[in-house]
């Protein structure tokens, strides 16, 4: 009976694997592997016999080829594309990588309209994101503490959406975008000078692969 359990979730774990190979597949050798060498380990400790360990090597590969990516290529282009703007590209502790512009590139004052400067790193994005369709794209809008909080989380709102319709615009499937604004809740600097405010005025894009 277990030798059955142990076939059908091996079975089971091998069908997961395959239903998330798309264009990604090329990109999660190595979150497979790291995942396969954790689930075997927990596999060997929880049914303490070649069998767990190869399910868990199997169900742990799933996982960790649905999570792992590999962002060389993408991060490379980004940073040659957007180089001269301020943007920061950093792969993420959860596996995405965030494409930071900072406010001199994206909007004015109190305006949630598109300057032209932001325009070229946005084009840069689209096109990332046009090439590689397994990639999604949260926008997440961010301002500094002056002036009213309320206004602010509206404003960083509206700033974010017009990311989002300009990413699809330029023919990015809307079910691929989302966007939120977080105001001037996350601040990465101290509010109490100018060079701290510049740097909390941002607009962060979060790529993160479609998981399989």
């Amino acid at each position: 009976m277990k030798f059955k359990f142990a076939t059908v979730s091996l079975a089971a774990a091998t069908l997961l694997a395959a239903g998330c190979a798309t264009e990604q597949q090329t990109h999660t050798a190595v979150g497979t592997g790291v995942g396969a060498a954790v689930g075997a380990g927990l596999g060997n400790l929880i049914g303490g016999n070649t069998t767990g360990t190869l399910v868990g090597a199997a169900v742990g590969g799933a996982v960790g080829g649905a999570t792992g990516y590999n962002w060389n290529a993408i991060r490379g282009k980004l940073n040659k594309d957007t180089a001269g703007t301020g943007t920061q590209i950093t792969e993420q502790p959860d596996g995405s990588l965030k494409v930071n512009i900072p406010s001199q590139v994206t909007f004015d004052t109190d305006s949630a309209t598109i300057k032209p400067s932001f325009r070229s790193v946005l084009d840069q994005v689209a096109q990332t994101l046009g090439q590689h369709q397994d990639v999604i794209a949260n926008v997440v809008g961010h301002t500094d503490s002056t002036g009213n909080a309320q206004y602010n989380m509206q404003l960083s709102q509206r700033r974010a959406q017009s990311v989002a319709a300009y990413l699809g615009d330029r023919g990015v499937s809307r079910n691929r975008l989302s966007a939120e604004g977080r105001g001037q809740t996350q601040p990465v600097a101290d509010n109490a000078t100018e060079a701290g405010r510049t740097q909390n005025r941002r607009v962060e894009i979060f790529l993160k692969p479609i998981q399989g």
